[in-house]
Order: structure tokens, then C-alpha cells, then sequence
């Protein structure tokens, strides 16, 4: 079936209303075909539009993957900001559960930790990458007050737990998704059975261990 033909939008409404559609063409090919497989020709044809067309309203095909994952984390600090309130006290092995569970859930936004890095910052504007940093910094300091009121961790065992669970969930999500190819070898060979990864139970042991190494305990 032919796509609708493309018509530029005129009002402010209307460009937020196209630049959500573009947000989320791109947040299901990355979901379907992993961040770094999708094109902008990709993401212009399941919106449907020519390349040049949604140039008007993001500079790079980076930039569109840079701010689903400032979306990500938004989203993700919120969620667990909640689990993390809604809990009178918690040992680290409990907030080591919820930091790997919440970001486990969130297989995209594990991928596009993984790629923001690598090659997400190297290719939008300068003024792009401070606001991301930006809003990764206030959205770590937020999850902070949690982390502090539960275990009395100071702001840069935050800093260190956050870039930690972050930081494994995106590397651990990419060795965990190796596609169906190299999957049926590991699978195959019980040599290579290490190679098959689950991303949450991974991601728990590492946070817990780095929790108990920091001395964290249940705040008075």
C-alpha cells in the first residue's frame, strides 16, 4: 500500500504533531530492528516522507535518536522515582532489583544507551548535546533524593550508581541481543553458553555488588 503524500506543516501544531509521528516512526523500526540498523530514509519512509522533507524538522538521524533517548530517560527516572517512593526503607539488594527490573523492562531505551555515546552525541549540535546532558544530570539528581533518603548515599555514589546500572544495562542489552544467527551458535555450542545473556539478572548481581562495596546501608 502507497503512503499518504507528504504535506509540510504550516502551524506550530501541526510541526509537533509531525515531529511526534517522526519520534515514534523511529522508536518502533529501533524496537523492530535495533537503533543502529535504522536509516533516515528508513525512518522518512515509515512516516511517509521524503528524506529531505524530515530534514526540516531534525538535523540528523542522530538527533531523532537523541531525543527518544532523552525521552527515555525521562520516562525512566520517573518510574523508578515512584517504585523508589513508594518504600518506607530498602536494602541495596532491593534498590539493585529495582534499578536493573526498570531498566531491563526497557529494551529500546537500553539500546540507546548503549549508542548515545558511541555515536548519537558525535553528529547533532552542540547546544543538542548540553541540553541532553542537561536533562540527564536533573533527572539523576531527582533519582538521587531517593537514593539518599533510602541509603544515604552521597552525590557521587549517585552519580557512580547511575552511570553504573546505566552504562551495563546498555552494553549488557547489546550482548544480549546478538540476532538469530549468532544466537543459534551460542545456543549450539556449550562452549560458548556464556555468551547467551540476560540482561536483569546480570545487571542485579553487578549493582548489588557495587552497592555492598560502597557500604551502603538502610538510612536512619
Amino acid at each position: 500500500m502507497s503512503q499518504p503524500a507528504f504535506r509540510r506543516a504550516r502551524s506550530a501544531e501541526a510541526k509537533q504533531v509531525r515531529e511526534t509521528a517522526i519520534l515514534d516512526a523511529a522508536r518502533a523500526l529501533g524496537r523492530e530492528r535495533g537503533i543502529r540498523d535504522v536509516s533516515l530514509t528508513d525512518i522518512a519512509a515509515e512516516v511517509g516522507m521524503h528524506k529531505s522533507a524530515l530534514l526540516r524538522y531534525f538535523e540528523t538521524r542522530e538527533q531523532i535518536f537523541l531525543e527518544l533517548t532523552a525521552e527515555g530517560w525521562r520516562e525512566w527516572s520517573a518510574t523508578l522515582r515512584a517504585e523508589l517512593a513508594a518504600r518506607t526503607a530498602a536494602s541495596p539488594a532491593d534498590v539493585a532489583a529495582l534499578l536493573a527490573s526498570t531498566l531491563a523492562d526497557r529494551p529500546v531505551f537500553c539500546d540507546l544507551l548503549a549508542q548515545a555515546p558511541l555515536n548519537l552525541e558525535r553528529n547533532v549540535s552542540l547546544e543538542a548535546v548540553r541540553a541532553f546532558k542537561l536533562l540527564t544530570l536533573q533527572e539523576v539528581a531527582l533519582i538521587g533524593e531517593e537514593l539518599a533518603r533510602l541509603l544515604g548515599l552521597s552525590e557521587q555514589q549517585v552519580l557512580d550508581l547511575v552511570a553504573t546500572a546505566t552504562g551495563m544495562a546498555g552494553a549488557l542489552w547489546q550482548i544480549a541481543s546478538p540476532g538469530p544467527l549468532l544466537r543459534e551458535l551460542y545456543t549450539s555450542d556449550p562452549r560458548l553458553a556464556h555468551a547467551v545473556v540476560e540482561v536483569e539478572p546480570r545487571l542485579r548481581r553487578v549493582l548489588t555488588a557495587f552497592l555492598t562495596g560502597t557500604g551502603a546501608a538502610v538510612a536512619d
